[in-house]
């Protein structure tokens, strides 16, 4: 019970996540006088990305195995934490290519929205 609860959490939190590194991207990334700050806005982003990574993807990796969700596949949760710690940098990048990143924050977004409806 408690698990499904922090993963509630974690997954909702990583879905933030996942928005304002679309938000960044969409938004200032691709704009002509767009400065980025490595140390003052990438690094804390993708560090607290990758800490709540590393907290959620244990929990529903076993949660998913444990559970077997007709949609949702061990795998899925391996490649979601892969591309939310790419997205989390990639996201202040003017050279990053708009379809693969797009491609990444649906994948991750499916993912995560799917893992929010079948945890109860």
């Amino acid at each position: 019970m408690q698990n499904t609860q922090k993963l509630r959490e974690l997954t909702k939190k990583l879905l933030q996540i996942n928005e304002e590194a679309r938000v960044q991207y969409t938004t200032r990334t691709h704009l002509d006088d767009y400065k980025v700050n490595f140390y003052e806005e990438v690094k804390p982003f993708a560090d607290r990305a990758l800490m709540l990574l590393k907290d959620w993807e244990p929990l529903a990796r076993e949660w998913v195995m444990y559970n077997k969700p007709k949609y949702l596949y061990p795998i899925q949760i391996k490649n979601t934490f892969e591309n939310i710690e790419m997205i989390s940098v990639v996201a202040w990048q003017k050279d990053t290519g708009p379809k693969k990143f797009n491609e990444r924050v649906q994948s991750v977004e499916y993912v995560l929205e799917k893992l929010m409806e079948e945890v109860k």
